[in-house]
């Protein structure tokens, strides 16, 4: 039992005569290094603690003469160089204790192992708990049936303008994606349902996985330039009442394309460079590339922060400030004029839509505040991501179809005259 001693360094072979040592502790030490072959003649060692050390990496062969080993503590340790190769020779072990559950993947055949999920996922299951495994499919059903129901109806009925609702059924198509990301999610929770750790490494490397990630992305990135090109177009309605600026059907499907092209290219770039990203949306089990990892590459770091700090924040910054000019603008108008009339069906499309940013606020916020914790290395605990991914950005999707259709007047009226044209005569 060495633990506790200050040891800075261990030289090679000190081990090598203790033919039938069985347990050996060499934790809470100063050791930045271990040799590649000090555990070599411990052909009976069962037990091996070496955590809360400094160590900078594991060798690759670190633990291959020992055959016999069933039980290993490598708490406190950042193993940035971990690999299926480091642990594949001990066969004999059963239980392995981590500073991080993302390395268990690294271990599928053993029993047990320490911390056993990171909040998102757990040894057993690929969402950690059943309220995750529950939600993702109600969530999913909301979001996929909501969005499709205002397409149908928005096809069926026509009620506003043909380029503003172009608008919307591409915001509907951008987040009924959101939808189908979560059925992915659900689909391969079931299927690893109890041993999802013997998995982990294979669906997150998978394609699924990295498709999966990219559609969580292109719909995230394709509904906020929506959401924000839709704002602008109302502030110049509102603001600039008389100028010759007005939605014409060809532009906005040039707009809508361009939109889509943008956030398809900001989705699939990780996916093309590998080299570059490494594997950017597979850093944990839901795919989705929100938390920053002290083993992330630089330019994976970088490209994810741009995403989410400088497009995303700069475009809600934009929504906020348009519709603080909107009311204003609106405030102004309606007491030059005799009466409020005038703009009384502007203010209510401005509450609208303020309604429509404020639900944008309360989910974005979070996420912004989450990636920046993120990037200064403030230790984030899983659940919080794992809440984030699966029920504060979905809901965006799932409630802004009931926010831009459903709850609309014109709309409300439209479908009753159209149950009312059906009605049979008495």
């Amino acid at each position: 039992i060495l633990c506790r001693n200050k040891l800075r360094w261990i030289q090679d072979g000190t081990f090598s005569r203790l033919s039938r040592l069985v347990e050996l502790d060499l934790s809470s030490n100063s050791l930045a290094q271990l040799p590649a072959a000090l555990f070599d003649g411990l052909a009976q060692l069962q037990q091996l603690n070496i955590s809360y050390n400094p160590l900078a990496e594991l060798s690759p062969g670190q633990f291959e003469s020992l055959p016999h080993l069933r039980s290993l503590s490598l708490e406190g340790l950042e193993i940035p160089n971990i690999h299926n190769l480091t642990f594949h020779k001990l066969t004999h072990l059963s239980h392995i204790y981590f500073k991080r559950f993302q390395y268990c993947s690294y271990v599928p055949h053993v029993r047990s192992c320490k911390p056993n999920t990171d909040g998102i996922s757990s040894f057993e299951n690929l969402l950690a708990n059943i309220i995750l495994r529950v939600s993702v499919w109600v969530i999913a059903c909301l979001t996929c049936f909501g969005n499709l129901l205002v397409i149908c109806l928005r096809s069926c009925l026509g009620t506003e303008s043909s380029p503003h609702t172009t608008a919307i059924k591409s915001l509907c198509c951008a987040d009924g994606l959101m939808g189908i990301y979560l059925f992915v999610i659900g689909a391969f929770d079931l299927q690893y349902s109890g041993e999802y750790n013997k998995h982990a490494q294979g669906w997150m490397g998978s394609l699924p996985c990295q498709l999966a990630g990219s559609l969580a992305t292109l719909s995230s990135e394709v509904s906020v330039l929506l959401l924000t090109y839709m704002t602008l177009e109302k502030y110049c309605s509102i603001v600039f009442p008389f100028s010759h600026h007005r939605a014409v059907k060809k532009r906005t499907v040039s707009v809508l394309a361009a939109i889509w092209l943008l956030g398809f290219s900001l989705s699939v770039v990780p996916l093309c460079c590998k080299e570059t990203f490494g594997n950017y949306y597979g850093r944990n089990g839901v795919c989705f590339p929100l938390q920053s990892e002290l083993g992330e590459r630089p330019s994976a770091r970088g490209y994810s922060a741009t995403i989410y700090l400088g497009l995303n924040l700069a475009a809600f910054i934009t929504i906020v400030f348009a519709y603080s000019s909107m009311f204003y603008s609106i405030h102004v108008t309606a007491s030059k004029t005799a009466g409020r009339g005038v703009c009384s069906r502007e203010v209510t499309v401005a509450k609208r839509f303020f309604f429509i940013v404020l639900t944008d606020a309360l989910c974005w916020i979070p996420i912004f505040l989450l990636k920046l914790l993120s990037l200064l290395q403030v230790e984030i605990p899983g659940t919080v991501t794992s809440w984030v991914v699966i029920f504060i950005l979905p809901i965006n999707s799932a409630l802004n179809p009931l926010l831009y259709t459903l709850t609309t007047a014109p709309f409300r009226e439209r479908v009753r005259g159209c149950l009312r044209a059906q009605r049979p005569e008495l």
